[in-house]
């Protein structure tokens, strides 16, 4: 299955439970490497600390976590949102007590974890749900929390998988966490060479990162001037809106009343904003 490719339910339905578990059950896995990720691999081999925290979202089959086991680490942590992989691998670690595996979803998920592995999640999640990902990693995380994985530096013709730039990225996250390494990945498999990013992020733990769910924007146009608006709000280091216009990441030094915002945006009487807090 072309890793270009791996779409053969309607792209337009929702990329739910109900979506993946599909692509499991028809074996339409094409982002499957069928063992960790070199570039992983790799990552995990200069970690010496085998009791940290470790959670790995939209795990699929997980390789990543078979490996940090087989290397003797004692808490890792898996979540996917499709019953089948969960089940294959609360079968195959039935006897290992050192992982959790959960069947859910991701941004209901509660906890707290020293590293956060991305690999082939993010790039599943439809654009819009972004900004909604950079939140909670940043919540999960703790204070000396990381992500650490792989992204595309590419785009695709048929979705998912949903591409992007490092340009976007640095847009996105910047200010909520800090880049100790963005760099184009020189060990990625064959199929993906020379398409992939390998990030290492810290989050900041000094400032406030909120979600926020905005209601009234139609354009492009007029979520640029709405952008700008929260932007020079005393506090506020960045701002990015999802592009469906209907959330708001919004990180500042403080915390930012609703009212604050609501009332930098009451020159159109529909718009209405109000946080997000599961």
């Amino acid at each position: 299955m072309s890793e270009t490719k791996c779409c053969v339910v309607s792209c337009e339905k929702p990329l739910d439970a109900a979506y993946w578990e599909a692509q499991y059950k028809a074996k339409a896995t094409g982002w499957d490497l069928g063992k960790v990720s070199p570039p992983l691999q790799t990552y995990v081999d200069t970690l010496e600390n085998k009791n940290i925290r470790v959670l790995i979202p939209g795990c699929g089959n997980s390789y990543e976590a078979e490996y940090f086991l087989d290397q003797g680490f004692t808490n890792i942590t898996v979540i996917d949102i499709a019953p089948t992989p969960v089940a294959d691998l609360k079968e195959k670690f039935k006897n290992n007590p050192n992982i959790k595996i959960i069947l859910g979803d991701f941004f209901e998920h509660q906890g707290e974890y020293d590293l956060i592995i991305e690999q082939t999640f993010f790039c599943a999640l439809p654009p819009a749900m972004r900004q909604k990902y950079v939140w909670k990693m940043h919540q999960l995380l703790d204070n000396e929390g990381k992500l650490v994985g792989l992204l595309f530096n590419r785009t695709f013709e048929v979705n998912p998988p949903f591409g992007g730039s490092k340009e976007e990225y640095e847009a996105l996250f910047k200010v909520a966490f800090g880049f100790l390494k963005m760099d184009a990945c020189l060990n990625s498999i064959a199929p993906r060479a020379n398409s992939e990013l390998f990030i290492e992020f810290k989050k900041n733990n000094i400032v406030t990162v909120n979600l926020y769910e905005f209601n009234g924007i139609t354009c492009s146009g007029c979520m640029e001037t709405v952008t700008k608006k929260f932007a020079v709000i005393d506090g506020v280091l960045n701002v990015s809106m999802s592009s469906d216009y209907m959330e708001v990441l919004l990180v500042s030094k403080n915390e930012i009343a609703v009212a604050t915002l609501q009332n930098a945006i009451s020159y159109d009487e529909k718009y209405q904003i109000k946080k997000i807090s599961y």
